[in-house]
């Protein structure tokens, strides 16, 4: 299996644990401010179901593909800790991009410091499923040699 493709289903794993969590927190009132889907719908004037479309396109396809791209140029630490430390650079990305184009400032300043708090706690748990999904995935189903690759 090719790393994208680990990456793309290790991104859809980590991406329904994320989502689940993001499902908990509103149930639970917790940090209302801090929405995504609701700042994905207001960024986009899009509707919800667009909202989590684009939620699951980001987690499955751009940092799945990246991470499967990291993995293959570093050889170190564990696929755990890779995933921990690609979901602190997803959450900078986050906070940096994404929070100041919804208009909720840099590092989602305007909704105060809990956002920032909260969301990299949800990075960091999608970090490390995501590495660990893609580890599992890689003592799995091993990457296979091309046909004619094999040196006799």
């Amino acid at each position: 299996m090719s790393n994208s493709m680990k990456g793309m289903i290790a991104g859809f794993v980590a991406t329904l644990v994320l989502s689940g969590l993001l499902l908990l927190k509103s149930t639970m009132d917790l940090v209302p401010e801090l929405n995504i889907i609701r700042l994905l719908t207001n960024l986009g004037s899009i509707s919800a179901v667009q909202a989590w479309m684009d939620h699951f396109i980001v987690g499955v396809v751009v940092w799945g593909l990246l991470f499967g791209a990291y993995d293959s140029s570093a050889s170190r630490p564990a696929h755990w800790l890779k995933g921990i430390i690609f979901g602190v650079f997803t959450w900078l990305i986050m906070m940096a991009a994404f929070m100041p184009l919804a208009k909720v400032g840099f590092f989602g300043s305007k909704i105060g410091p809990m956002a920032a708090v909260v969301s990299l706690i949800y990075h960091l748990v999608y970090g490390a499923v995501l590495g660990t999904t893609y580890g599992l995935l890689s003592a799995w189903v091993p990457v296979k040699e091309p046909e004619g690759a094999h040196q006799t």
